[in-house]
């Protein structure tokens, strides 16, 4: 920094990149769109009866409940809508109709519970509908789920693909949205299970309307979403579901290895430091829950932090009081201990990042593309590098789309969702 300026300048964009982390990283909610009834979709809960005894006798993918959300009748009004949001609009052809779904689950334990999810339906297109399942990046608020905000960064994508004339599938997972529990954060396995159990639920509604879901599923998915596509999409892949089969795949700007790239670069200091004690506390956090990595979280943050950490990230702290109750730094947030079980994982902390780095340990044999952007300051880029040379071990040549100078309040992360979702849709397109 030369002068006054640029200090001025830099600071501007510093607060505007904080700015960006609270809007995504941990969205805090959005302004509601102007939204309408859909002839013929009552304002509440529509499964009842049948559907409501079905939901009793159990079963993954047993569709609970579905609520009306909102409609955007024309196309000019989704046009607005994703315009208001900063979202590419040029691939808009049809309105939408938005359903909030809730359906039975299992739990990281194999337990039974419930998930929820965004449901949004192009208002034509025929009767027959192709699905495009999206899986979202990092929150930590309940409501930072693509079901329970009106506007904005989350639901965009699902909207995006059902203006198109796909219908859009976003799980909210497991403990999110309406869901019981806390969050268990980069657990690719339940990650999985949530998405997989969302598209079948989505075709029991969906199949009430008097329409169809096409067997035939796109997946794709943002930062933490991207792993969570790649373990759904293997799941489709490798016939775990009697119906649904896998399509084309597209993981946007994913952590897919998160303890071999990611979470070095953290440590590093290569990554936005405000987001990186962020996520260094929230996989602590999170792993102990499920791995149980340590006894006391005096073992792995400073004080005052250990006091309250962890009850940050119980799903009901909103991102603004996940931003003042973290220090700047990851020096004043992580013990010595908190760093090592980072940087050299041993047990249950490496066994926990096994499963999250294979999710690219695979041959997908359906189109695949991974999207990213240079100069990401939260997803490091060798993340993409890695994944593209772990599906070619497997005889995959994936293509690697560079995004480009794409930002987002700020972010060039989110940036890459906002840019990328308009370039899978027309990708899509290509591949009917």
């Amino acid at each position: 920094m030369r002068n006054a300026t640029r200090r001025t300048r830099t600071g501007a964009r510093a607060g505007t990149r904080v700015a960006a982390l609270c809007a995504a990283l941990l969205l805090a909610g959005s302004a509601a769109p102007a939204v309408a009834a859909a002839p013929g979709a009552p304002r509440g809960t529509t499964a009842t009866g049948a559907a409501a005894d079905a939901a009793s006798r159990s079963g993954r993918g047993t569709l609970v409940s579905a609520d009306f959300l909102y409609s955007l009748e024309k196309p000019e009004d989704v046009t607005a809508w994703l315009t208001s949001a900063e979202f590419d609009a040029g691939t808009v052809r049809y309105g939408v109709d938005a359903y909030r779904l809730v359906y039975r689950t299992v739990d990281p334990h194999g337990r039974p519970t419930t998930a929820s999810g965004l449901l949004v339906l192009p208002r034509g297109g025929g009767s027959r509908l192709r699905p495009v399942s999206f899986t979202h990046g990092t929150g930590s608020h309940k409501t930072n789920s693509p079901s329970m905000q009106t506007g904005g960064f989350l639901p965009a994508p699902p909207i995006t693909y059902a203006s198109a004339g796909y219908a859009g599938i976003a799980p909210d997972y497991l403990g999110m949205g309406v869901g019981p529990g806390p969050h268990p954060w980069m657990d690719v396995p339940s990650e999985t299970t949530a998405s997989l159990d969302m598209l079948r639920a989505a075709r029991a509604f969906v199949t009430g309307t008097g329409r169809t879901l096409d067997q035939e599923v796109a997946v794709t998915g943002f930062s933490q979403g991207a792993s969570a596509a790649l373990g759904l999409a293997r799941a489709l892949q490798s016939g775990e579901d009697g119906w649904f089969r896998l399509s084309a795949l597209a993981p946007v700007s994913g952590a897919y290895d998160f303890g071999g790239a990611e979470l070095p670069a953290l440590l590093a200091g290569e990554l936005e430091p405000k987001s990186s004690v962020l996520y260094a506390a929230y996989t602590l956090v999170a792993f102990n829950r499920l791995h149980h990595l340590y006894d006391s979280p005096a073992e792995v943050f400073q004080a005052p932090y250990a006091d309250t950490v962890e009850a940050l990230f119980d799903g009901a702290h909103t991102g603004r009081q996940l931003m003042e109750g973290t220090p700047a730094t990851l020096d004043k947030l992580l013990t010595a201990h908190g760093r090592d079980l980072l940087a050299h994982p041993t047990g249950p902390m490496a066994a926990a990042l096994r499963t999250t780095d294979d999710v690219c340990d695979w041959a997908p044999r359906v189109p695949t593309r991974l999207y990213m952007a240079s100069g990401d300051e939260q997803a490091t880029i060798a993340n993409t590098a890695h994944c593209r040379t772990a599906l070619a071990r497997h005889g995959v040549a994936a293509p690697v789309v560079d995004l480009g100078a794409v930002d987002y309040n700020g972010s060039r992360h989110l940036g890459s969702n906002v840019r990328g979702t308009a370039a899978i849709v027309r990708w899509l397109d290509e591949l009917r």
